[in-house]
């Protein structure tokens, strides 16, 4: 059965519709969220809020061919949701670890993508995902981050820009 029309059932309160229009995009939902929060329990939770919050508000969504791109504009809040969360909790007892010198790992190999990413701002990293990880056009990405043409524009470049001139500065480490 097509998008929309399973939408318009969905939206019409039909369960079993909305059901299998989750389970579709749900595999896409959790490696959305994965890159955001970086672990699997924080990622679950994502899905899971993610689930909960479109099936509340599909009766919102005016336009069904959008479908994806509403649930991963979901995805994207939900994840940044749980990021400010994780950020407020403080741990009672720290973690410390222990190097020993032995372990001791050359800089370029070290410095992993996720480590490059973290370099970014939320904005910037959202267009970035969406741009390169999830194919999506500019004008998607305005569309689905409530942001002017130009602007999405300009944070892809930006982003772009600090990428690599981060991998500059890994690359030229020690030389």
């Amino acid at each position: 059965m097509n998008i929309g029309r399973l939408v318009k059932k969905a939206q019409k309160g039909n369960d079993k519709a909305y059901l299998e229009l989750f389970q579709q995009y749900e595999a896409d939902i959790y490696r959305m969220a994965y890159v955001y929060v970086k672990n699997k329990n924080d990622a679950l939770d994502v899905v899971q809020e993610v689930a909960y919050q479109s099936f509340k508000k599909i009766s919102t969504l005016n336009e069904p061919e959008y479908f994806k791109t509403w649930l991963m504009k979901i995805t994207i809040n939900c994840a940044l949701n749980v990021i400010d969360k994780n950020k407020k909790v403080v741990q009672l007892i720290p973690q410390f670890e222990v190097h020993t010198g032995a372990e001791v790992e050359d800089i370029e190999t070290s410095l992993s993508l996720r480590e490059l990413m973290d370099t970014l701002h939320e904005d910037e990293k959202s267009v970035i995902l969406l741009k390169y990880y999830n194919d999506r056009t500019l004008k998607e990405i305005s569309e689905i981050l409530e942001i002017p043409l130009g602007t999405a524009k300009s944070i892809l470049y930006r982003a772009l820009n600090k990428l690599r001139q981060n991998l500059k500065e890994v690359e030229n480490y020690g030389k």
